[in-house]
């Protein structure tokens, strides 16, 4: 073979050896970034099962005998969308000022970098650092992390008021059945204490020689038709306590009766009687005391710092603790003009119908008083502000992704609602969950700010 063969020969395999060297290289090595992200580049952070949701700190193998899966620092989870940093700048024409730690810590850089866990850093635009008060996110991370928001309203604020208290009887609805004149009691009625009676109802027979004296003189002038001194007559029966349906069958009989039926004066339980078959009886001694339960009080003590904003007329709520679960609606009567010195508290006076006569009396019973009024306020879910004490935060939602930290003053709260006082309108939209995320996405970014100014001062 000459020697320009042997030449052409070698050139010829050093091709083949390159080309199928570059076909090898190839084969082996991701085509474009995209395959490498999808390769998984940097350290191994974990391994997962490919069956399930399971995790390990080590290699190992799943319940089918397949080896659990390794990842590493770039295909670890990450809630930020990440599109490709030059079509972004491309499409939005926006200028990178600098890049910014991916996990908060205070460092920056002027050109791409990764962290050591392999996290690409965030590009800071132009028109972000010079904003600060404003938070832009992207609506791909607002619907991960749950954003929501909704408009500020006017609305009642009710501050619940609670205490304990106690039913007592309404001594406006308590009678005294006692006797105006000295007399004895010949018999009681099968009556006894606990009993239910009507008005009009006969409690005992009673004799008594004034009352037999006025009742012959009424008799006396009714007979002699003197109209001048019938009423004298009547009017001296009335002054003894005896009812009008007494008097008027007496009118009637022309006759004097030995025993007078004494009625009862109203509807009530008996809760007292002293009468006695043959006992006597002296003027103003006490033989029945009857209570009307259709309605009862409930006497509460609240503390101090609540006695402005309870108010008669507002709704309580009462449960007491033998019915736990079935609730009675009153109205508060009266605030007792005076505290008590020890406890600090102020008496309150619920009115509360009781026609089933449920409630007894010395009952305990938990109080809510539905106070603060019935004006409208402007109010925000409790929910959308950050309390630091001594300043009061809520986040703005200004549409399309931005968000804005506006400090606020708020009044009272109640019903899971506070009063804003000052710094929101109606109608502004502020965020009421994941509010925290997007006030320490702002206070990162403030901080960024701060040594960005620092920085570029030296």
């Amino acid at each position: 073979m000459s020697r320009a063969k042997l030449i052409f020969s070698a050139v010829l395999a050093a091709v083949a050896l390159g080309a199928a060297g570059l076909w090898l290289w190839r084969a082996e090595t991701p085509r474009n970034a995209g395959e490498m992200h999808a390769q998984g580049i940097g350290p191994i952070i974990y391994y997962r099962d490919p069956d399930g949701p399971f995790y390990s700190i080590k290699p190992k193998k799943n319940a089918a005998g397949k080896d659990y899966v390794a990842v590493r620092a770039s295909e670890d989870v990450s809630f930020e969308d990440k599109p490709p940093e030059v079509a972004q700048t491309q499409s939005t024409g926006r200028r990178i000022r600098y890049y910014r730690n991916p996990m908060g810590l205070p460092d920056t850089s002027p050109v791409p970098k990764k962290d050591p866990m392999g996290m690409d850093y965030v590009p800071v635009y132009e028109d972000e650092a010079q904003d600060v008060s404003t938070v832009t996110i992207s609506p791909g991370k607002l619907q991960k992390t749950g954003v929501r928001s909704e408009p500020v309203e006017r609305r009642a604020v009710t501050v619940p008021v609670r205490a304990a208290g106690r039913v007592d009887f309404d001594p406006r609805r308590t009678a005294v059945v006692a006797l105006r004149f000295e007399g004895f009691i010949e018999s009681v009625e099968k009556i006894a204490e606990g009993d239910y009676v009507h008005k009009g109802q006969p409690l005992m027979r009673v004799y008594g020689p004034d009352l037999s004296s006025a009742a012959a003189e009424y008799v006396a002038v009714l007979n002699a038709h003197s109209a001048a001194r019938t009423e004298g007559a009547r009017r001296r029966l009335v002054n003894l306590g005896l009812d009008n349906v007494t008097i008027a069958a007496i009118a009637r009989s022309r006759r004097v009766p030995r025993v007078i039926d004494w009625p009862a004066p109203q509807d009530g339980h008996v809760i007292e009687r002293t009468a006695l078959s043959g006992m006597r009886a002296a003027p103003g001694e006490t033989l029945f005391r009857i209570v009307d339960h259709s309605l009862v009080w409930i006497l509460a003590d609240i503390p101090e710092r609540d006695v402005e904003t309870v108010a008669p007329g507002q709704t309580a709520i009462i449960r007491a603790r033998s019915y736990p679960d079935h609730p009675f609606k009153g109205r508060v009567a009266l605030i007792y003009p005076h505290l008590n010195m020890e406890t600090r508290t102020a008496r309150v006076r619920i009115e509360l119908p009781n026609p089933e006569g449920r409630l007894l009396g010395d009952m305990f019973a938990d109080v809510e008083i539905e106070a603060g009024g019935k004006e409208k306020v402007l109010a925000a879910p409790e929910s959308a502000i950050i309390d630091a004490g001594k300043r009061q935060v809520v986040i703005l939602d200004k549409g399309e992704g931005h968000f804005e930290p506006r400090e606020i003053k708020i009044g009272k709260r109640g019903d899971g609602y506070a009063e804003i006082a000052s710094g929101l309108a109606e109608g502004d939209r502020i965020v009421t969950s994941a509010n925290f995320l997007i006030d320490a996405e702002s206070n990162l970014k403030a901080a960024l700010q701060a040594l960005d100014h620092a920085e570029a001062g030296k």
